[in-house]
């Protein structure tokens, strides 16, 4: 149940406003905790790190609304009991306008006026995505939809991928010099070599071909309404800085922010560097050489992000969106080590985190 509510500043005006005065920003994302407890842990959290000053506060949606009511109650909590601005995902997976309908309702009822248009992953158990009867094909149908029935009511954001959706990225055949040397200097600056189950490397990229075919499909989801794009995880500066001048070539000129993955443990990092076919190569040898503790590859994790933002920043990245995993220690690290908090605001927040965890484990609770 949402409650009433104001509408809320919108993330599009408060990014022209810090560009208009030359202010790096940053922003956090959170995905819905699966229990009741775990939604009260992630509402802590929250507060505590909105004490950092994070331009906006964002949710992620589950396939076909399988997280609606807690996504929309979390944006609603934050928005007016937290006095967060929220941003909140709105995917086409298994969503009928009827759904999508609703979902921009309980929006416009609590004040929620930031979205985050996607296609979506496909449902669980789904091997190819596909719409629904009636439904939306991807994200411009969405961005459309909600410009032709609610005007400029939405700020609408949409995703970009600086090395090409992971649809469109194939494998280069031959052996790694040879299909290196097949590929164009583009191609070469975006393509992965990784090494498959056999122990073989391989070597993948979005042809220049189809990386054209993504970069006007990113300028129709503009023209169709958004108003941002936030990229999705890349791993090399490099990759971002060459978006970002793709991106202008080709006439979109909406703020292109990086979106920055907080890699929290080596197992996390082996798993979403294949599932996102992300280009690693020039620094997976050293994640594995700091994978000795915990505690060890938290702090690798931090100096190399913190290197990836500050790279992303000094080529004229106008913020930071952190994928945080609902985590906070190298989110922390990070607006440390780029000087965007202060040691006393990153030691308290940690602090507040590390009593939070005795308290909980002296009463025996689990989350």
């Amino acid at each position: 149940m949402v409650s009433t509510g104001p509408k809320d500043q919108m993330v599009c005006e408060l990014i022209a406003a810090k560009s208009a005065e030359k202010k790096q920003w940053f922003s956090f994302e959170y995905y819905p905790p699966k229990t009741e407890s775990g939604v009260e842990n992630l509402k802590k959290r929250i507060l505590r790190m909105k004490e950092l000053g994070p331009l906006f506060t964002d949710f992620t949606w589950g396939a076909g609304g399988s997280t609606a009511e807690v996504t929309i109650e979390l944006c609603d909590s934050v928005k007016n009991q937290m006095g967060c601005v929220a941003n909140m995902h709105l995917t086409c997976t298994n969503m009928a306008p009827e759904k999508v309908d609703q979902a921009l309702a309980d929006c416009k009822k609590c004040g929620v006026c930031n979205l985050v248009a996607l296609r979506g992953d496909a449902p669980r158990g789904s091997d190819k995505w596909e719409a629904v009867d009636g439904g939306f094909n991807c994200a411009e149908d969405l961005c459309a939809y909600i410009t032709k029935h609610h005007g400029d009511w939405f700020s609408i954001a949409v995703a970009g991928y600086p090395e090409g959706h992971p649809d469109n990225i194939d494998t280069v055949e031959g052996e790694v010099d040879a299909a290196l040397a097949s590929l164009s200097e583009a191609e070469k600056k975006r393509c992965a070599i990784s090494t498959d189950e056999a122990g073989k490397k391989v070597v993948t990229v979005c042809r220049d071909a189809k990386y054209k075919i993504e970069m006007e499909y990113l300028k129709k989801k503009c023209d169709a309404g958004a108003k941002l794009v936030i990229t999705q995880m890349f791993l090399d500066a490099g990759v971002f800085i060459e978006f970002m001048k793709d991106c202008k070539a080709w006439g979109i000129n909406v703020p292109i922010v990086p979106g920055i993955m907080c890699l929290n443990n080596p197992g996390g990092l082996k798993r979403m560097v294949p599932m996102c076919k992300t280009r690693a190569q020039h620094m997976m040898e050293a994640a594995e050489q700091a994978n000795t503790s915990e505690e060890a590859f938290k702090q690798w994790a931090i100096e190399f992000g913190t290197d990836l933002c500050k790279k992303c920043l000094d080529a004229g990245a106008c913020g930071l969106h952190f994928y945080t995993l609902n985590l906070e220690k190298v989110t922390l690290g990070m607006l440390k080590g780029l000087g965007m908090i202060t040691v006393e605001q990153h030691d308290k927040c940690l602090g507040s985190e590390a009593d939070a965890k005795t308290m909980v484990s002296a009463q025996g609770i689990t989350s």
